[in-house]
């Protein structure tokens, strides 16, 4: 076995179990950190206010496990694609002036070069850092939303009604901003033809 031989095996083998956290990421759900105290413990609350905003903490528990699997899946791709077409992007040129007359040597180098260009596809299309930012950042900015309401209700309002009207009209906000930020960042084939059409 050549030495080219052995080079694509260990680059197969390497590149697919990196790739492993990726898909398990692509099929498992990532759990909601505990958040500590909830509505229903706090003290500047009525009853009746309680039972509302854990109801509505209920309902938006799923939109949160779904932004925090995909801001992980997307976040888990983006430093896969950078592990990778760095290196391989300083080391075609040196390769390429090594390659031989042997059919190994030139998979080798077909092998990196198109494992590089369709993780840089894939990352352009699919727009992996612009959701990993809208994801992650919808994530924070309710849970900063939630605690500010926990700790400091004041803050939304001068009267309990007030203060629960304001903080639902907050989260919706977010929600529409994540929403909207998913939708821009949707894959479109127009998308792609404008960009080559305007030589891009």
């Amino acid at each position: 076995m050549s030495n080219w031989e052995i080079a694509i095996i260990v680059y197969l083998t390497v590149a697919t179990s990196s790739f492993i956290p990726v898909f398990v990421a692509m099929i498992k759900k990532v759990k909601l950190n505990p958040s500590g105290s909830s509505f229903k413990d706090s003290p500047n609350f009525s009853e009746v206010a309680r039972e509302s905003l854990e109801q509505h903490y209920s309902r938006i528990n799923g939109t949160l496990v779904y932004w925090k699997n995909k801001a992980e899946w997307n976040r888990r791709f983006h430093f896969y694609t950078l592990f990778w077409t760095i290196p391989v992007a300083v080391l075609i040129p040196v390769i390429a002036q090594t390659v031989d007359q042997s059919l190994a040597s030139k998979l080798f180098l077909t092998i990196i070069s198109t494992h590089s260009a369709l993780l840089i596809g894939f990352h352009r299309a699919l727009k992996i850092e612009n959701n990993f930012k809208a994801f992650r950042h919808g994530e924070s900015e309710f849970y900063d939303t939630y605690r500010r309401m926990l700790d400091r209700p004041a803050s939304f309002g001068s009267d309990e009604q007030e203060q629960m009207e304001n903080y639902f009209i907050e989260v919706a906000k977010i929600r529409k901003y994540v929403r909207n930020a998913e939708t821009d960042n949707f894959p479109m084939i127009d998308d792609s033809k404008a960009k080559k059409d305007s030589g891009q």
